[in-house]
């Protein structure tokens, strides 16, 4: 007799009280590996919210009769888990006020598949890496980690001052986009980053699923850290995937970092 296998699938509920926007979107997820729950109220919504271990809400702004926004307040005293609001094309300010209440991201209608998907695996993306940071957080502690700066090949930056300083002791002239960057290497060394991920930790929800500023980011940045650019031994390109920094991080506090003053 064969064992009932868990169902290891990610679950989203999704809640809309449009049934043709609500197929739309079901199809959209299941297609793409998701366990799908449904809701048309907030009534239903909470429920499957107490009873339910979801990955991610997609939550419509407008839920007939009763407001999308004062169900997301509502939803987030009772979870932290991801939402992603759905508005009209024209509700900026209703984007703006479900993003202040606790929403992740939003998906205007109409939407594009390809922006719907790309926009729902971003949100659960930096979920993850938010829950692994606090996890080796909670393992290692670091009391210094606000004002400690960071070492690698000769080089030392300093977050608190968004500094650079090179292997003759000199300032790295970097933007505050570049730095960034550099301080997503540098908090997770060899590691392989893809470039979604490298676009969700420096841009947030911002940035669009067709943006790849990131590579351009990497060349700029490879000119200022790399011992040679050309080939690079830092910042390494992973074929297909995107970048991995390939070199060890040390990390100090200021009082023992020899580095200049601004």
């Amino acid at each position: 007799m064969l064992e009932r296998k868990l169902d290891q699938r990610p679950s989203t509920l999704i809640v809309e009280d449009d049934p043709k926007v609500r197929a739309v979107l079901r199809n959209l997820l299941e297609d793409d590996g998701f366990n799908v729950i449904e809701a048309t109220s907030a009534a239903e919504t909470l429920e499957c919210i107490a009873a339910q271990d979801l990955s991610l809400v997609t939550l419509d702004i407008h839920l007939g009769a009763e407001s999308g926004l004062d169900l997301a307040r509502q939803i987030r005293k009772l979870s932290t888990v991801p939402m992603v609001m759905v508005t009209g094309k024209d509700d900026l300010i209703d984007r703006v006020v479900g993003l202040e209440v606790g929403a992740d991201d939003y998906i205007t209608k109409p939407f594009h598949v390809r922006e719907v998907i790309a926009r729902i695996r971003a949100v659960l993306r930096r979920h993850q890496f938010a829950a692994e940071d606090a996890h080796r957080t909670k393992l290692a502690p670091d009391a210094n980690a606000d004002t400690a700066a960071f070492h690698f090949d000769g080089v030392i930056a300093v977050p608190d001052r968004m500094q650079v300083i090179d292997r003759c002791g000199a300032d790295c002239a970097l933007t505050s986009g570049d730095f960034n960057l550099l301080k997503v290497f540098l908090e997770r060394p060899m590691r392989v980053l893809s470039r979604d991920q490298l676009m969700d930790l420096t841009q947030g929800a911002t940035w669009s699923p067709l943006d790849r500023t990131v590579d351009n980011q990497v060349a700029r940045l490879r000119k200022k850290i790399e011992r040679n650019p050309s080939e690079p031994r830092l910042i390494k390109t992973v074929r297909g995937v995107g970048y991995t920094f390939a070199c060890s991080v040390e990390r100090k506090p200021l009082e023992d970092a020899h580095y200049r003053s601004a």
